[in-house]
This record gives C-alpha cells, sequence and structure tokens, in this order.
C-alpha cells in the first residue's frame, strides 16, 4: 500500500540521505534511527520521515532516517551504522539478546493496540476448516523474521503436532515487496490453500476493501504479542535516551513536522496510533516462540 506521501519523496529524501553520512558543522549532533524496511524502501521514506523530523525538533538532534533490510538489520547495527532502531519484535530479541540493544518504546497499531497476532487461514469453501486439513496442503508464510507472519504460524502449527517440514504439502514465501497482502491474496485466488497471515494486515485490509471478513476461515491464532518496537544501543547518552522516549510517549493524533515545507501529521503519515511503554519482559512469549521454533537468536544447529 503506497501512500500519497510517496510523491513527496525525491523532493526531501535526497538530503536527508546525504546528512547521514556527514556531520553538522558548529550546529546540532546528528544520529541515526535504522528503520527496518518492511515492504520497500520508498515506503519506508514516506512513512518515518515526518516521524524523524518530529523527533528532531523535540529532541535537539538532527536524526536521520536510515533504511535498513531485515537480514541486514543486526550486522548493520553491529557495524555502527545506527543509534537507535525501529524493528519488528523478533528484530528488538534478537538485538537486545545478541547486542544488548534497550527498549524504549512499542508501537500501537489496529486493535490490538502495541500488539499483534499470527494467524493461519484458508479461503472459505475450500474444504479446509480445521488446522488438521492442512496436511498435504500448499502454505505460503510471510518473511522468515516476521514475528506474526512466519514465527507465531509456524509454532502454532508445532503445538498441534504439525510439522511444517514434514506434513505439508509444500511451503514457500512470496517474493519481491508485500509479501503479507501477497499470501492473503494468494488464497483468496487459490495459489496457495494456507497462508500465516498476521491478523493486524487482514484488518488492515477488510477495512480498506481489498478483502472481505467472510473470505476465509481462521484455521488458529496466537496470543497477541508486541509489535513494532523502538529500541537503543546500550551506552547511549541518558538524556537523549530520555528525551526521544518521552516524545514518543507523547505523540498525539493532532502533532505534526514540517517536510519539504508541508506540514504532515506524524502518526498518519507512519500509519500508526501511537506509542505505549512496554516492559522487556513483555516480549517473553516472543523468545519462547523462537526457542520452540528453533530460530534466532536461540536457533541450533
Amino acid at each position: 500500500m503506497i501512500r500519497s506521501t510517496l510523491t513527496r519523496l525525491f523532493l526531501f529524501s535526497l538530503p536527508l540521505l546525504l546528512l547521514a553520512g556527514c556531520k553538522a558543522e558548529g550546529k546540532r549532533p546528528v544520529v541515526k534511527i535504522g528503520y527496518m524496511i518492511c515492504n520497500n524502501e520508498a515506503e519506508t521514506m514516506a512513512r518515518f520521515v515526518p516521524l524523524t523530523r518530529y523527533l528532531s525538533d523535540k529532541c535537539g538532534v538532527d536524526f536521520v532516517v536510515v533504511p535498513v533490510d531485515t537480514h541486514d538489520f543486526e550486522k548493520r547495527f553491529k557495524a555502527g551504522e545506527f543509534t537507535f532502531t525501529h524493528s519488528n519484535s523478533l528484530i528488538y530479541v534478537i538485538l537486545h539478546e545478541n547486542e544488548g540493544v534497550e527498549l524504549l518504546a512499542s508501537e500501537k497499531r489496529g486493535k490490538f493496540g502495541s500488539r499483534s497476532a499470527g494467524a493461519l487461514i484458508a479461503r472459505k469453501g475450500s474444504g479446509i476448516e480445521k488446522l488438521a486439513d492442512i496436511r498435504g496442503k500448499r502454505l505460503a508464510f510471510g518473511p522468515m523474521l516476521a514475528p506474526t507472519g512466519y514465527l507465531a504460524e509456524y509454532d502454532l502449527m508445532l503445538s498441534a503436532g504439525i510439522n511444517p517440514e514434514h506434513d505439508l504439502g509444500t511451503y514457500s514465501i512470496p517474493p519481491g515487496s508485500y509479501k503479507h497482502e501477497k499470501l492473503i491474496y494468494g488464497v483468496l485466488y487459490g495459489k496457495y490453500d494456507v497462508a500465516a497471515a498476521p491478523v493486524l494486515d487482514l484488518e488492515t485490509m477488510t477495512r480498506e476493501g481489498k478483502i472481505a471478513a467472510d473470505d476465509f476461515v481462521i484455521l488458529a491464532q496466537s496470543k497477541p504479542i508486541p509489535y513494532c518496537t523502538f529500541g537503543v544501543a546500550k551506552g547511549t547518552d541518558p538524556a537523549l535516551v530520555k528525551k526521544v522516549k518521552e516524545a514518543l510517549l507523547a505523540l498525539k493524533p493532532d502533532d505534526t513536522a514540517e517536510v519539504d515545507g508541508e506540514r504532515l501529521k506524524v502518526l498518519k503519515e507512519a500509519w500508526i496510533d501511537g506509542y505505549e511503554e512496554l516492559l522487556d519482559s513483555d516480549y517473553d512469549p516472543i523468545r519462547e516462540m523462537a526457542k520452540r521454533v528453533n530460530m534466532p537468536p536461540y536457533q541450533k544447529y
């Protein structure tokens, strides 16, 4: 889903990216935020440049957007390319365990607020009515490091005594961008029998009229787990960390930031409802899932 803000992207992205490689001369310090790319880099820039500008205004620092591919996130953070992190909750757990990243705040979006859930779905009328029916069927996962598009659903299958490596006919991950939408459409139009779909994507696509709620049967759904998360490198200036956390938690729907001479509503542009303070222990269900599924940061080969 590309917002109209993408038409503004090329007007302001180049100067911001150039800033990423320089230090402010006699002005405010420059600090980089690594944003996990969800669908594509252009969408990530369009969503989070206004939020980053808002944080700059509130904290007296020139923050810079650094778009980061999911699978490169830990490597690039370890290389020191950015100080603050914005990622899905599984990436946060990996960075916390391996690199000591500290929790700041979790995004709120959709009916579960600061949490989301994963579901296994089939097309209504396909004859797949319960989880046991997926044996021998074609299943599509979301990205492998997606907590509610891969991890939660894999764990649901294992908990039901279904081993995806042996009991499914095939499983795959759609190529390219918009993987979550692709697998939902794939089930709707018969390319896959079953999909590992984030409940948030089902909710969003239904609200936008792309699908109908009664198009699908939900075969199983995970408990809600934390959604996308802001973190920060250990040892970062505590005063700056405090300012960023307070600015995130204080965000309201009417708060704006100026981008290329235009005043934009920060939360609307970022597609989120706000931020909430969680405890690191709130991420323990993700840790337990990752251990059961043999995924980072607990994988054993």
